[in-house]
């Protein structure tokens, strides 16, 4: 360890006598490897951050810092040719800490099976297995969504029953349910001949390769024909056919564009990953959809303009626009990069509102999906807490978020319980009660600076345990206004915890309205994942909080009754309560009744009996 300081300041040193130039540094281990190729407007300022204090890097640079035994590099001219000149360099090095992407997902094919029923599926690569093959194309999201569309509007057999006409009686076998929700006419069960089947694969082969609009053209030309020659039934079909294309058509409005041709690009941040999720579309069309994950980032706008460089570097195509969900570092270099890339102009655009807006956001939507899938957790979860962390502006998504809330009636029984969710999940094992002690009467902003205090010096405690009071909170949450928020914070900041902290705000129907801070309330309403998390955290914590004043007053109740009783205490008390039910049974009890509970003695039974008949007596 002392070796590997030594090589730290060492290199703090070298890195303090670079020049506040622009230009490209590049970190390499003890073996000469590049591992790392990064751009600075200023050498000496970017460079030497690496090498102070560790505590603002993210896990993954200090493990880069640990393995950089030297480095080189190169002074530019402008913060462009610093671009220009990293983007060289990260495709000729590859270096292992470089966000990297590789346009690696290969050329796919139509694969159509031999007659008699035919089956249309995709394929990775051609097969001498007598299929016939369609192809290649690029876009294997865009072929998957053909066949499956074709095969749904042509009946065609999906399942992985064995299809050979006339092997069974069509009455002895049944069709699976796609065919009673008329999507496979079932040639299992002999209801459609070899010849109106290979009709139907033609068909579909017919709709993927020329498009809806041509396909609409010819069958409405073999309806015009069929309805001439007094063919009704199967005009009345082809007629189906067209109305269930242009349904097609219909639903793939709601994702289309009016940009006709542009890339929509959506990251987001949970589990410990950072997914981006990238829309293609063409002609007004989503034609094309990419996903890339990679360890988490510390910074979403530099990571969106490494990404977005790293993409467009390994390929020819470049739209003419890039919408963006979020901030992109260095968008104006990058954008006169691309259009030098591409020939034409290239811009990058981050809507706020109307149709490109909400492209963003379902493009976001989908990456949170597809993270959830990776990480274990659910989409909507991931969602909810990337859509919190950029409502709050938070550097990365809470992993443990603590909410706190008092309850006592009328300044009687003074409790308080904290929930704890982790990763978006409530973690009941985590859950803990305060019972109030330096606070008498109703005062919750003085109960909640006890809590608080008490919750930093648990911590002090047990600091090093991996759960519990041992780990410190990423987000402090109180059931409260701004003036709860102004109460508690100057104990957070005596006790050194950098932890955001908000108040949550109810309406007059005690539904979540807002989130306070130090800069005043952040409405939630319109942030719907957001809106439903946050509520469930504040609803959570209240239903725990009063829980527990309620189990704390029936207790005090006991105590102010039974326990008044001379050789009554509180052992007594409930097992007296559990033998009875209530007070007032036991009340009505005799001495021999009484004598019935564990532990109950003569004397304390005729002391009962005694107490109540001089309580009625009065």
């Amino acid at each position: 360890m002392a070796d590997r300081g030594n090589k730290i300041n060492e290199l703090r040193q070298k890195a303090m006598a670079l020049p506040l130039s622009p230009g490209v540094y590049l970190m390499k281990d003890a073996h000469d490897k590049v591992i790392y190729v990064g751009k600075a407007k200023q050498l000496k300022n970017r460079v030497s951050q690496y090498f102070g204090s560790d505590s603002n890097h993210s896990p993954k640079v200090r493990r880069m810092v640990g393995l950089v035994d030297h480095f080189d590099y190169i002074v530019a001219d402008s913060e462009f040719e610093a671009l220009v000149l990293e983007c060289s360099l990260i495709k000729q090095y590859a270096p292992k800490y470089n966000v990297l992407l590789k346009d690696d997902k290969g050329y796919r094919y139509i694969r159509v099976t031999p007659p008699p029923f035919s089956r249309i599926s995709e394929a990775k690569q051609r097969y001498d297995d007598g299929a016939r093959y369609i192809g290649p194309y690029m876009s294997s999201y865009g072929i998957r969504q053909a066949i499956d569309e074709a095969s749904r509007l042509f009946g065609l057999s999906t399942c992985h029953r064995h299809l050979e006409y006339g092997r069974k009686p069509a009455a002895t076998e049944r069709p699976c349910l796609n065919y009673h929700i008329g999507q496979c006419c079932a040639p299992c069960t002999g209801r459609v001949t070899e010849e109106e089947y290979a009709e139907r694969v033609q068909n579909a082969l017919d709709f993927i390769l020329q498009g809806r609009t041509a396909m609409i053209a010819l069958l409405e030309e073999r309806m015009n024909a069929a309805s001439e020659a007094l063919e009704f039934e199967r005009a009345a079909d082809l007629r189906d056919r067209i109305a269930a294309i242009r349904r097609l058509n219909d639903r793939q409005k709601v994702v289309m564009s009016k940009v006709p041709e542009q890339d929509v690009i959506g990251v987001v941040q949970g589990g410990g990953s950072v997914c981006a999720q990238i829309f293609r579309f063409e002609g007004g069309n989503l034609t094309d959809k990419e996903e890339f994950v990679w360890e988490d980032v510390d910074n979403t706008a530099a990571f969106r303009a490494e990404m977005i460089s790293r993409y467009y570097a390994a390929r020819d195509r470049v739209p003419p626009q890039i919408t963006v969900d979020g901030e992109v570092e260095d968008a104006d270099l990058l954008e006169r990069w691309l259009s030098e890339k591409s020939g034409r102009r290239v811009r990058i655009v981050q809507p706020q509102i109307g149709q490109q807006a909400q492209l963003a956001e379902m493009c976001r939507k989908n990456a949170a999906e597809y993270l959830a899938r990776q990480t274990g957790s659910t989409g909507r979860e991931t969602a909810a807490l990337d859509e919190l962390t950029r409502l709050l502006g938070l550097p990365e998504p809470p992993h443990r978020i603590e909410c706190y809330d008092i309850s006592n009636q009328s300044g009687a029984d003074n409790v308080a319980g904290m929930v704890v969710y982790l990763d978006g999940r409530p973690a009941k094992a985590e859950y803990r009660l305060f019972k109030i002690k330096t606070i008498v009467g109703q005062d919750d902003y003085g109960s909640m600076r006890e809590v608080i205090a008490r919750r930093v010096a648990e911590y002090r405690e047990h600091a090093g345990e991996t759960e519990g009071f041992g780990c410190r909170p990423d987000l402090i949450l109180l059931d409260g206004g701004q003036e709860h928020v102004h109460t508690v914070a100057p104990i957070l900041e005596a006790a050194g915890w950098d932890v955001p902290l908000y108040g949550l705000v109810k309406d007059d129907k005690h539904r979540t309205r807002a989130v306070a801070g130090d800069g005043g309330e952040i409405a939630v309403r319109s942030h719907r994942a957001c809106f439903t998390l946050l509520s469930s955290i504040q609803e959570e914590v209240h239903r725990f909080a009063i829980g527990y004043h309620r189990r704390s007053r029936s207790r005090s109740s006991i105590r102010t009754t039974l326990t008044g009783i001379p050789g009554i205490g509180m052992v007594r008390a409930r097992e007296l309560l559990r033998v009875f039910g209530s007070v007032k049974a036991v009340s009505r009890a005799t001495v021999e009744q009484l004598l019935t509970v564990k532990g109950m003695t003569r004397p304390a039974a005729e002391q009962i009996v005694r107490y109540f008949g001089e309580e009625e007596s009065t």
